[in-house]
């Protein structure tokens, strides 16, 4: 993995950017645990080990929100941008979770910077990423993530 950083005045021309992948994170049943009871979903596809052996899936699989919000932590170890006051997670457009991800399984995240634009008092920045399985055939997630930057 190799971090990107620009400072805030090159925002403008990092549109085009193909920012790499992150390295590999192991989705452990106690981060599916952990997420279960933070949003209250304790389905058992997700908690009950033993009995996601015999499921859809063979073993128990994490949450797709679990998966997506990883985007957050491997958007900020692809790029690094200098002389920013905030940071903003703006949203998310086109999200898709093509393919469940197995506990035990390894993920990572491929991004390009699709888009920069202006906005007031900043500049937002259309993301495409791909949050893939190792080993995998097809992408755990898809999605395009905006992000704003504030001087």
């Amino acid at each position: 993995m190799t971090t990107t950083t620009a400072a805030y005045a090159d925002i403008p021309g990092l549109a085009g950017t193909d920012l790499g992948f992150t390295d590999w994170l192991e989705i452990t049943q106690e981060s599916v645990n952990t997420f279960a009871d933070a949003t209250g979903d304790h389905q058992w596809i997700h908690v009950d080990p033993e009995r996601a052996k015999d499921g859809p899936f063979g073993a128990p699989i994490a949450h797709g929100f679990l998966t997506l919000s990883l985007a957050v932590k491997f958007w900020t170890d692809l790029l690094d941008v200098d002389g920013v006051g905030t940071k903003v997670n703006y949203g998310l457009d086109k999200v898709r979770f093509i393919s469940p991800v197995k506990v035990g399984s390894r993920v990572r995240m491929t991004a390009v910077i699709a888009e920069v634009t202006e906005v007031a008092g900043g500049f937002q920045l259309a993301v495409d990423q791909t949050i893939e399985i190792e080993g995998g055939t097809k992408p755990a997630v898809v999605a395009r993530g905006l992000y704003r930057f504030y001087a």
